[in-house]
């Protein structure tokens, strides 16, 4: 494993990040589509929490940082959303969609985990480069561990949200839209992309259109995910 050299510490905390999530919780109705997701995420960044103090993280310090960075991309969403910016297109279908009534709050997750995986997390792994001055292969037992974190987390998620024992019938719509999306592997991809993007760093404007590609791709997967669906 590469040694990693730290120069620069998070801007923000762990604390910071989970007070913001918390705060959205207490404000956003509970159906709200970003409320479903922010739920979920809120979940996984205390779990993150809890792993860094009980030393689940060979490297704690670039475990926090990159946890930080990622949460970083999801709450600069939230706020183009709220105010005059726009966020990246593979957000943009869950903030369009966030009220519908035929999209059910296990739709809203996934589409949610799908933007921040997909697109967020290889963004993050390169923030993260950055802001520690190491490579990705320092990041890899940290990003390993998040991952499984994040794996355990959509299983509970498909248990707590699904909408009845009907979602095991072959016919229905909800069921083929879960089989087509697989966290383990958005978050292979991110890994792939992260890779990529740091190889690519020299070149910005190729790197610039290929993070514009990997949004675009991501938030069409995210509009599939939330397809209205008959109750």
């Amino acid at each position: 494993m590469p040694r990693c050299e730290q120069l620069t510490p998070a801007v923000h905390t762990v604390d910071a990040v989970i007070s913001r999530m918390r705060a959205l919780d207490a404000a956003l109705p509970a159906r709200d589509g970003v409320a479903v997701f922010n739920r979920v995420y809120l979940a996984v960044t205390e779990a993150v929490d809890r792993c860094v103090d009980t030393g689940g993280f060979t490297d704690p310090r670039a475990a926090i940082t990159l946890d930080v960075r990622f949460a970083e991309r999801y709450l600069s969403a939230v706020d183009a959303a709220a105010g005059e910016g726009r966020p990246p297109a593979c957000w943009r279908p869950l903030f369009q969609l966030r009220r519908h009534p035929g999209v059910r709050p296990l739709q809203f997750a996934l589409a949610g985990i799908n933007a921040h995986i997909g697109h967020d997390l290889a963004l993050a792994v390169v923030d993260t480069c950055r802001t520690l001055g190491c490579e990705p292969a320092c990041l890899e037992d940290e990003f390993d561990r998040v991952g499984d974190l994040l794996v355990s987390l959509e299983e509970r998620v498909r248990e707590e949200l699904m909408p009845g024992p009907d979602v095991l019938q072959i016919a229905d719509p909800l069921t083929h839209l879960l089989g087509a999306w697989s966290l383990e592997r958005a978050r292979d991809a991110a890994w792939t992309a992260a890779r990529a993007l740091w190889a690519l760093r020299r070149l910005p404007d190729v790197a610039e259109e290929f993070t514009e590609r990997l949004d675009a791709a991501v938030g069409l997967a995210g509009r599939m995910l939330l397809t209205p669906l008959p109750n």
